[in-house]
């Protein structure tokens, strides 16, 4: 593991309905972070805390990756970035982390 090893993992279960609705909010955001040639490094994942605790929900893009790469990559990205795996569509896929402080969730789960 890379730079966030030292933190357990994120755990913040979601339902079907919660599911549902994150897709339909990611479905209106563009992807704010990218993978690319370079991989998952650590200016990645401090790109990724950066988005979710601005925004909670964000929108990765794997520009370099291949199809069989993907569902690897985002369980990693979910691991090390202490995120919850959405769901993917194509070359991009969606993370969610909750803020811990309710007046600055940007999210309202149903």
């Amino acid at each position: 593991m890379r730079g966030f090893a030292w933190l357990p993992m994120y755990d913040f279960p979601l339902t079907g309905a919660q599911k549902t609705f994150l897709r339909g909010v990611g479905q209106t955001i563009d992807a704010s972070v990218k993978v690319g040639k370079s991989g998952l490094t650590p200016e990645f994942f401090t790109e990724l805390q950066k988005h979710l605790n601005a925004r909670e929900l964000i929108k990765v893009r794997f520009v370099a990756a291949e199809r069989d790469e993907r569902a690897a990559l985002a369980e990693q990205i979910a691991d090390e970035g202490r995120c919850v795996f959405v769901s993917s569509v194509g070359a991009t896929a969606l993370f969610y982390r909750q803020n811990p402080d309710p007046t600055r969730r940007v999210v309202e789960l149903v």
